[in-house]
């Protein structure tokens, strides 16, 4: 047995730099932003799933620490698995002050207890903004009634179909209407079914709708496809349960593009409300200052979105964005990005927030200093928790009966 412990030794020296080098591969994109689009998965799921990467990391130290003493190579080893265990710690780390903040912000556009009146009629799915537990088993999702592939309209005899997530009990819900994203060139209703799942679960009528693609339909046929999905609720509201007083919109990315606009519109169909995950809002400024590094290529998306650049087609990037509409009154706006967002950066929503404000508008800016772009397609990663927490809330408030 004694001469058998120098060989498990140089096992675990093996598996230990093994797993040193990977897990500081993996964490380093917790900091450093995907240079092309083939990496941006790794951008986006990093931060995410940075309490797996701290126990990998840890794993690594472990299994080194038990061949010490080592030679050289053993030692770097040890010192990039320590480097992968600060950088995935780095997001636990911030969670407090970033849900501080989040907080502060709710209530000093809500008010203090804004959410005094909700708590005695609603029951909320997240009691805590961040919960550990959940980040490993997942956020558990309670059963709701499922009703896909409904055809609201069918523009050039293209079929657009949506997906209704409703509360178990039959009764009559506020309703949510939710866009997904895609660069208006992808996606599906099908997209971000866990989310749809949870805030049906919670009282409320979720339709989940798409529209026609660029590059073969150009704007505005979108935002008008979104307009025909919500006239299709409107008439079949006594159908699908669903109070057509109290109606939000939310979207992401493109869909929360779609969502500003359709909210935003003078004559706009009634809209209680518009959540917006990390959407575009100034098209032109988007195109002209482009992120660096620039994984999607965002001067293509919006050239095939719009049918060219903002000197050959100004009149479609002036119509496109939202930011030219906050001059009149507007449904209450909660905006949730991403402080790494390498898509759309951070600055477009700032700047949004900041022109709803000084319209008089009631608007909220939720930033997650860690998140990249599309941070939510983790469901139980820390940031869609904190922007679940939020969410909810508002939606709560946005949504409550008028007495």
């Amino acid at each position: 047995m004694p001469n058998l412990l120098p060989s498990i030794k140089e096992v675990f020296s093996i598996v230990g730099i093994l797993l040193s080098f990977i897990g500081l591969f993996l964490s380093i994109w917790i900091i450093i932003p995907a240079p092309i689009y083939p990496l941006l998965p790794l951008g986006v799921g990093a931060p995410e799933v940075c309490h797996w990467l701290l126990l990998f990391n840890a794993t690594a130290f472990a299994f080194l620490l038990f061949r010490l003493p080592g030679n050289l190579l053993q030692y770097v080893a040890l010192s990039i698995s320590v480097v992968g265990i600060i950088l995935s710690i780095t997001p636990l780390l911030q969670i407090p002050t970033t849900q501080q903040q989040m907080q502060l912000a709710m209530e000093k556009q809500l008010g203090k207890d804004y959410l005094k009146p909700i708590l005695e009629q609603k029951y909320f799915g997240r009691s805590h903004p961040f919960n550990i537990i959940d980040v490993f088993k997942g956020i558990h999702i309670d059963d709701v009634r499922y009703t896909p592939n409904i055809e609201f309209a069918s523009p050039d005899g293209i079929s657009l179909r949506l997906n209704i997530y409703r509360p178990p009990q039959v009764g009559k819900y506020p309703g949510i209407v939710v866009i997904h994203g895609g660069g208006w060139q992808s996606g599906s209703p099908e997209s971000n079914a866990d989310f749809s799942r949870y805030i049906a679960a919670r009282g409320y009528t979720v339709f989940a709708i798409t529209y026609r693609y660029a590059p073969a339909y150009k704007f505005p046929a979108q935002l008008n496809d979104v307009r025909s999905a919500l006239t299709f609720i409107q008439q079949r509201a006594t159908e699908y349960e669903t109070d057509i007083n109290r109606i939000a919109i939310l979207g992401r990315s493109a869909g929360g593009q779609l969502a500003m606009l359709t909210a935003y519109q003078q004559n706009a169909l009634p809209i209680r409300a518009v959540v917006s995950y990390y959407a575009p809002s100034n098209l032109a400024k988007g195109y002209r200052e482009p992120p660096t590094p620039d994984p999607l290529n965002v001067r293509s998306v919006l050239e095939a979105f719009l049918g060219g650049t903002p000197d050959q087609v100004p009149d479609q990037y002036i119509k496109a964005s939202p930011i030219n509409y906050v001059n009149r009154p507007l449904p209450p706006t909660l905006l949730i990005h991403g402080g790494r967002d390498h898509i759309i950066q951070i600055i477009f929503p700032r700047t949004l927030f900041q022109s709803l404000q000084n319209s008089g508008n009631k608007a909220i800016l939720l930033e997650i200093p860690w998140a990249e772009h599309a941070f939510d397609y983790i469901f139980n990663g820390a940031s869609n928790q904190l922007a679940l927490y939020h969410t909810e809330r508002f939606l709560a408030w946005a949504l409550q009966e008028k007495v």
